[in-house]
């Protein structure tokens, strides 16, 4: 594999004007440079199109797709997923921010370990840029870990491409980044970890992942049909999921 190849970065969008020129900028000042950027409008008013297309001129090599209606951001992404050309794909919500070295620093650890998937440490901030709380890796994920709580940032991830030959994001409103990573871990796939703060996710009030009653109704739908659990056990899986995010202050 050539020494710096190119990683897809995948990102979607809805209704998220106020934070995405500070989002696109941490993307664009990254120290990485061969990257394309996927970025999908799934937004059926139009309204923001314009604005959109004008942050993204500053992008040589780019894929804009539009969405004729709102399908949600699994549908969405796996959208992109048909387009990527990077041996190596990330992920990024339109409001949330990479530090300038995100790439270079994760592409090098993965290439040097030979992994297939990994993903780090992060911050959570609020909707002004304040720190709410980092959240710190310590360990590799894998089913019997991630399975009552979710600690892999979606924003944080970097995955080799061939991983998306064998399977894609469940369609679910909410925890569908969960849903895969508990299908990898089934599949064999190794989650490494960093330890590096390379990211923050932004915690709006009117984002999905901070409506905990859709959460809740997903982690369901994730347990009863797509880990093939039983009702009284995915019923007792989602409390204490909801626990453990509870305790550790944490809704991602």
């Amino acid at each position: 594999m050539r020494k710096n190849p190119l990683v897809s970065i995948i990102i979607t969008y809805y209704k998220k004007r106020i934070f995405l020129n500070r989002t696109l900028s941490s993307i664009f000042n990254q120290t990485y440079k061969n990257y394309e950027l996927v970025f999908v409008y799934d937004d059926p008013d139009k309204t923001d199109l314009k604005f959109v297309k004008k942050k993204l001129n500053k992008f040589k090599n780019k894929k804009i797709i539009i969405n004729k209606k709102n399908l949600g951001v699994a549908n969405s992404r796996n959208i992109a997923l048909k387009f990527v050309k990077g041996s190596y794909l990330t992920f990024i919500d339109a409001d949330d921010i990479w530090k300038k070295n995100k790439i270079s620093k994760q592409i090098k650890f993965m290439m040097k370990n030979i992994y297939d998937f990994s993903f780090t440490s992060y911050s959570i901030i609020d909707e002004n840029n304040k720190l709410i709380k980092h959240r710190i890796v310590n360990s590799d994920a894998n089913y019997k870990n991630l399975y009552k709580s979710n600690f892999i940032g979606l924003n944080t991830v970097m995955i080799n491409k061939r991983i998306f030959s064998l399977i894609n994001f469940p369609n679910l409103i909410t925890q569908e980044d969960f849903a895969l990573w508990l299908k990898l871990c089934r599949k064999g796939i190794k989650l490494r970890h960093m330890s590096d703060n390379l990211s923050s996710w932004r915690k709006t009030s009117n984002s999905l992942s901070s409506n905990s009653f859709q959460k809740l109704k997903d982690a369901y739908s994730l347990y009863y049909l797509f880990e093939k659990k039983n009702v009284i056990f995915s019923i007792y899986s989602v409390l204490v999921l909801s626990y453990n995010k509870i305790l550790n202050n944490y809704f991602k």
